[in-house]
């Protein structure tokens, strides 16, 4: 296997391996999975890819979440990212549909909202508009290590409540649906992702983080926004532009990422499994130290 660069500090493009590679092999897995614990985002071009195959890697990394109430491949392991509708056309550029992938283009990282994380998310290219659509990166880990010592060790010790209601209103009022909203209310996280396995803290940010834990309302999302913004400054992300047969898996504990637009008369498709994250991913240092509810 074949690690090549893609950005200083981040993300690798990774050669002579493929999905069925390491769903069939321990030696394979091994190597994949060390490159992703050290380069956060991780790029295998020309795949031959199915459902059952991106399903059989994606298990090696541990549990699939069962995709939510209120999305596309709801039940399944499976999220559906479509703009096309039951009549295999593209919808209209109002449709939920297309508002949803609005919403993706907020810098995020997946699953934060829920009670139980993600590690990883595998993205898959299906169709692709011929214009646009990239899915761009940032390094939180690098984020983190830019900040002052002081601002560091009191972020360390910092817990944020996430929302997808939260994150759904920054584009459309009523975007995310009274079951989603029931389904899905705000939990905490602490605001630094320390990795078991090299020790690097990562900051952990979303566009779902509205508050902060024991801080007024206006200045917790000050803050929030203050630390995003730090965090995406131009020229320290990583772009990807997509091809056809592309998958691309990035760690959500040190990552946050967004889609880019496309014309809304461009049809896309693109198939998402995600990992819960586990005891061994670092998840239980994350929860508040005592129960506390959203104020």
């Amino acid at each position: 296997m074949e690690v090549i660069p893609l950005k200083p500090g981040f993300g690798a493009e990774l050669r002579g391996v493929t999905l069925s590679d390491v769903a069939a092999s321990d030696a394979a897995y091994a190597a994949v999975r060390a490159a992703f614990e050290e380069h956060s985002v991780l790029v295998f071009r020309g795949q031959d890819v199915s459902d059952d195959i991106q399903l059989a890697f994606s298990r090696r990394f541990g549990p699939p979440e069962v995709t939510k109430v209120g999305s596309m491949g709801t039940g399944s392991h499976f999220v559906i990212l479509s703009t096309f509708g039951p009549d295999g056309k593209v919808v209209p550029s109002d449709h939920r549909q297309q508002l949803r992938a609005r919403a993706n283009q907020l810098w995020h990282t997946d699953s934060s909202f829920k009670r139980v994380p993600a590690l990883t998310s595998i993205l898959s290219a299906r169709i692709i508009p011929e214009h646009g659509g990239e899915t761009e990166f940032v390094s939180m880990r690098l984020a983190f290590e830019r900040l002052d010592k002081d601002t560091a060790k009191r972020l360390e010790n910092s817990f944020a409540w996430h929302s997808y209601a939260h994150s759904r209103s920054k584009v459309a009022t009523g975007l995310a649906t009274t079951e989603e909203v029931d389904a899905l209310p705000p939990v905490c996280w602490r605001m630094v992702w320390r990795n078991p396995v090299n020790g690097r803290g990562a900051l952990y940010l979303a566009s779902h983080a509205y508050g902060v834990e024991g801080m007024d309302a206006e200045a917790g999302k000050a803050l929030i926004e203050q630390l995003t913004e730090a965090a995406t400054a131009p020229g320290v992300s990583y772009l990807h532009q997509w091809k056809q047969g592309d998958v691309v898996m990035w760690d959500n504990r040190a990552t946050m990422h967004r889609g880019r637009p496309w014309p809304a008369h461009e049809g896309r498709l693109m198939i998402r499994t995600t990992i819960s994250a586990t005891a061994a991913d670092g998840v239980a240092n994350m929860h508040l130290p005592s129960p506390q509810a959203a104020e």
